[in-house]
């Protein structure tokens, strides 16, 4: 009884104490403004929810024109350029993910992410390319951002994209 009475205090404790962040405030303090949710372009769904996890379909680095951010790594750009790149497609999936979910809140972890990087056949720094996507998770959901992630190289992307990530979430 004693263990059950020191779990209870504890539990109340550390979820009063270390309140869990608001992602929502996260993102106005890196000041990111979510962009209105891309309609798909083809065939299928932007998500799929099924129980607790919400399947997050590939994403691009849409900018707020409209317009995408192409080019080769390895040839067309550097891995700083595709930092941002994966990045960008971070807020995009950010922006399908709110719609999916309603408050960022509801966000319990980030799963697994499988990122795809256009670039040619001698490009070896995917992982720091897609970094750009996992760091933003991270700033936003903190140590429930981290995730499991395969970063690959991929010798073509639909018109010529950057970079395209998909992403499992766990939600409430």
């Amino acid at each position: 009884m004693k263990i059950l009475f020191l779990f209870v205090f504890f539990f109340a404790i550390s979820t009063t104490a270390f309140p869990q962040s608001d992602p929502e405030q996260k993102l106005k303090e890196l000041k990111i403004e979510l962009p209105e949710p891309r309609k798909p372009v083809a065939n299928y769904v932007k998500y799929v929810r099924t129980g607790n996890l919400i399947y997050l379909a590939g994403e691009g680095p849409a900018r707020s024109d409209g317009t995408f951010v192409t080019g080769k790594l390895g040839k067309d750009l550097t891995v700083e350029q595709g930092y941002e790149a994966a990045r960008l497609a971070g807020i995009n999936m950010l922006s399908t993910l709110k719609d999916a979910v309603g408050d960022l809140k509801k966000v319990k972890r980030i799963v697994k992410v499988l990122g795809l990087v256009n670039c040619t056949e001698d490009f070896k720094d995917q992982p720091k390319v897609m970094n750009g996507f996992s760091d933003l998770m991270v700033a936003v959901f903190g140590e429930n951002g981290k995730h499991a992630r395969s970063a690959v190289g991929a010798n073509a992307l639909p018109i010529g994209i950057a970079v395209e990530v998909e992403m499992i979430v766990e939600v409430e």
